[in-house]
């Protein structure tokens, strides 16, 4: 792997060329995961479809990927990221173009459900970056990653109207969604034969076992299979949702689907079990052993962090309309400063991660981030609105850049099993903006940002008591057997 400095404009460096390439396949999947959000209105005046019905298709989006991101993590430890992303930008442009051609709602609400695995393409760049950027650079290109391929959702706020405008007529958001389609389809091809998983002579490597992760202890074991739970509960949630408070699926429908969930929850929790039935007998060999609790405890500090991004962008514009009267689109183009932010907040986060350190970066941020919102949560309709738009300015730096830096040590935990942490950290992302979207739904505004105050302060905590610095070297074994130490940080000589 390349030593030179880390320079974003030298383009014939392979590792600089990967992170160019690897960003753009993110944004282009976020761009089409969000490519009807944008168009809702145009989708409903052209399908003469319902505000309830619209709520459902939000809902339905993001359903899917909390457990496809489990499931892409997974795939890109065993197959190679290169793989993984093509084939999920190649079938999320042909998902995209049907939703494009889709005849009627139910057509629109099943399709845009299975759409939402392209939100899990998030999770396999983090492994490429992984691979190509010593652990000294995995901040700050980790960053890059994550905040130049968020903006896709941004991107296709900013163009998809225009281009719908400019096909016009009654299907012109047809045509606007298939174009991104198409786009994607393209690069997914173009990405396959212009990427490669490692630098030349490096090796790939691979979980010993697929279908969930190997874990050191009978105690982790205990915590993997709890922290599963979440996401089944999250998505029970979202069934809850639809059919209790929608009425869009029947009761009969909503039981099964949570018996489904009780199934899937307990084959999974039986199949991690059989990948590490060795704990019973046997304890693993030390140079192979690592906590499962700082995963756990990364996995919550982005259920705060990604989560807060996600509550706070959809429902600050009508926030806007309600409590300082402004127009829709002024609200809107104001609430728009947050994914903005994403394009150097993340970046600043790894960036500081690789200088100062992972565990005092994440304190910073998430220190920051419950200080913002509780402040926030004092708020009345007295306060001018600059400073409340400050207030959220600053919340959205504070936020996102803890996410860079969350993403600055994932790598650094388990290189073989890169995807799988990946993956699952990132649930709980989506996990955050669904469970804070559910208290803004039963309380008021103000209370709903207290309570992210509140889980930043409970996140702090478990921060300083649980999360470790990670130091010196990892290992993973090489495929003809032997020990390959791979550097986490470097030893300072006096």
């Amino acid at each position: 792997m390349s030593d030179q400095p880390f320079n974003l404009f030298r383009f014939r460096d392979p590792k600089i060329k990967t992170l160019h390439l690897t960003w753009f396949a993110f944004f282009l999947s976020f761009m089409v995961w969000f490519s009807h959000a944008p168009l809702l209105a145009f989708i409903r005046d052209s399908m003469s479809i319902t505000d309830q019905e619209i709520k459902v298709l939000l809902i339905l989006n993001v359903a899917f990927t909390i457990p496809a991101r489990i499931i892409v993590g997974i795939l890109v430890d065993k197959y190679g990221p290169k793989q993984l992303f093509s084939s999920i930008l190649i079938v999320g442009g042909i998902v995209s173009i049907g939703f494009a051609c889709a005849q009627n709602y139910q057509q629109l609400a099943i399709i845009r459900f299975f759409l939402g695995f392209v939100g899990a393409g998030f999770v396999v760049g983090i492994r490429m970056i992984s691979e190509w950027f010593p652990a000294r650079q995995t901040g700050i290109a980790q960053g890059i990653y994550g905040g130049w391929g968020n903006f896709g959702s941004a991107g296709a706020a900013l163009m998809l109207p225009a281009l719908t405008l400019y096909f016009g007529g009654v299907d012109g958001w047809r045509y606007a969604i298939a174009t991104t389609g198409s786009m994607a389809i393209l690069y997914g091809i173009i990405y396959f034969f212009s990427v490669s998983n490692t630098p030349k002579g490096s090796t790939y490597f691979r979980p010993k076992k697929t279908g969930g992760m190997e874990v050191s202890s009978k105690k982790d074991l205990l915590l993997y299979a709890l922290m599963n739970l979440p996401l089944y509960l999250t998505l029970a949630a979202i069934i809850w949702k639809l059919a209790d408070k929608m009425h869009w699926l029947s009761p009969v429908t909503a039981y099964s689907a949570y018996g489904l969930l009780a199934l899937i929850y307990c084959y999974q929790t039986f199949k991690v079990i059989q990948i590490n039935k060795s704990l019973f007998h046997t304890a693993p060999p030390e140079h192979q052993c690592y906590s499962f609790s700082q995963v756990a405890t990364l996995n919550f500090c982005y259920l705060l962090t990604f989560g807060t991004e996600l509550a706070v962008v959809s429902m600050l514009p009508l926030f806007y309309v309600d409590n300082f009267h402004v127009e829709p689109i002024t609200a809107g183009l104001l609430a728009g400063t947050y994914p903005v932010i994403n394009l150097f907040a993340r970046p600043a986060g790894g960036w500081l991660s690789d200088k100062i350190g992972r565990k005092i970066t994440l304190i910073i941020a998430t220190v920051g981030v419950s200080v913002t919102f509780l402040g926030l949560g004092q708020f009345t309709t007295d306060w001018p609105l600059w400073v409340f738009v400050t207030g959220t300015i600053i919340g959205g730096l504070f936020s996102q850049s803890g996410s860079g830096a969350i993403f600055a040590m994932v790598p650094l935990i388990q290189r073989r099993m890169t995807g799988q942490i990946a993956g699952m950290t990132g649930a709980f992302g989506n996990i955050g903006g669904v469970l804070f979207l559910i208290v803004l739904s039963i309380v008021a505004p103000n209370t709903f940002f207290l309570a992210i105050g509140a889980v930043g302060l409970l996140t702090f905590i478990l921060i300083a008591l649980v999360l470790k610095e990670p130091k010196g070297q990892m290992t993973e074994i090489m495929p003809d057997g032997t020990v390959h130490m791979i550097t986490i940080s470097e030893s300072k000589k006096k």
